[in-house]
């Protein structure tokens, strides 16, 4: 389940400024070129996943809308084939962010169909030195 899909983008981002960005063609069509867009949010979702994968069973059930901004973010930044202007920078560098602030646990997902991922762990294991009190050496005092 991808992240973000073409109509979030047109939602967020408007068609005429996606067209501008995929239809790179000899003989520009005027149509967004969604094999640039798909491109484009597949690699936003490998970079997801790699920071989701120790804390979230993948894939995740649900769309999250954090993840939707994280995801339109990188997509967005990744369509530009020259240097972005400095707000598509800064968002993508807050993505990023948030990104790191979510495999750290800083920030959590906790909407319906997150889980959480299995870490390996069975429980607490306490290990703790010898009583030095026993039944044993307390034989007489009471």
């Amino acid at each position: 389940m991808p992240y973000v899909t073409l109509q979030q983008l047109i939602d967020r981002y408007g068609e005429p400024t996606l067209v501008q960005l995929t239809d790179r063609g000899d003989h520009p069509l005027g149509v967004v070129n969604e094999a640039a867009i798909d491109r484009a949010i597949a690699d936003a979702d490998a970079v997801i996943d790699g920071y989701l994968v120790r804390k979230y069973a993948l894939p995740l059930t649900e769309a999250q809308p954090l993840l939707v901004k994280i995801a339109g973010s990188l997509v967005f930044h990744d369509l530009h084939t020259f240097q972005p202007d400095e707000k598509i920078v800064a968002d993508q560098k807050l993505a990023m962010a948030m990104l790191r602030d979510i495999a750290q646990g800083v920030v959590a997902l906790t909407a319906a169909g997150v889980e959480a991922a299995n870490v390996g762990g069975s429980g607490a294991r306490i290990t703790d030195r010898d009583r030095q009190l026993t039944q044993d050496n307390m034989t007489g005092f009471i």
